[in-house]
């Protein structure tokens, strides 16, 4: 099992459940030519899928096609259900950076036939993270700065002030169909700019001036 590493802490949290959001960046979803909807499209990913700042991103062989997808990602400090919005901070441990990778052939065929994306999300190593910070230390999540470079070159950057759903709601309407535990991490949506990784190509994933996550492929 994955535990994170808590800027500041010596308090270790078992990674859990991760919550995957697909189309909350209007730009995104323009992008992929999908539909943005009402409330937000959820799917899982393994925790076995995590690794942190200085590991590989590994290239499966059943894939020829891996995306990045740079993401503000949410720890939740106790359990939970049914949560107000109005309560939802009390449920926030803190905030990372962290890439949603995606085999988008995989995925492009599941659309196509109408199958879940489980397969294209959830291969080991597709959901890297960096360290966790307090939520007590960032005062307006949502007007954050996220950016990706690769090799170098500035692939995605957004604020989070284009989320299309508030963090509060989005707590509360994950909270609403599944009991949210310590430690399960909600990864908020990418926004616009995804885009192919390669072997050899390294990663730089960066949450405004509070934490990085650095990361190559294989």
């Amino acid at each position: 099992m994955h535990q994170y590493v808590i800027q500041g802490s010596t308090q270790r949290l078992t990674v859990g459940k991760i919550i995957g959001l697909a189309r909350t960046y209007k730009a995104h979803a323009e992008d992929m030519h999908a539909l943005v909807t009402e409330e937000p499209l959820l799917f899982l990913k393994p925790e076995s899928a995590v690794i942190f700042s200085g590991g590989s991103i590994v290239i499966p062989r059943n894939s020829h096609c891996l995306h990045h997808e740079v993401e503000l990602g949410v720890v939740i400090s106790k359990d939970g259900s049914h949560i107000p919005e109005a309560n939802a901070r009390d449920y926030v441990l803190g905030y990372l950076v962290a890439l949603d990778i995606t085999a988008r052939d995989l995925q492009a065929e599941a659309k196509k036939q109408g199958w879940p994306w489980a397969i294209a999300k959830g291969f080991d190593t597709f959901a890297p993270i960096s360290d966790v910070v307090l939520a007590r230390k960032i005062l307006d999540p949502m007007n954050l700065e996220l950016s990706l470079r690769v090799n170098g070159q500035l692939r995605q950057k957004a604020n989070t002030s284009l989320l299309l759903y508030s963090l509060d709601h989005i707590v509360s309407f994950v909270s609403e169909i599944m009991t949210l535990r310590e430690g399960d991490l909600i990864m908020t949506g990418t926004p616009q700019g995804v885009g192919e990784i390669k072997a050899g190509d390294i990663l730089d994933a960066r949450l405004e001036g509070y934490c990085t996550l650095h990361v190559d492929v294989h």
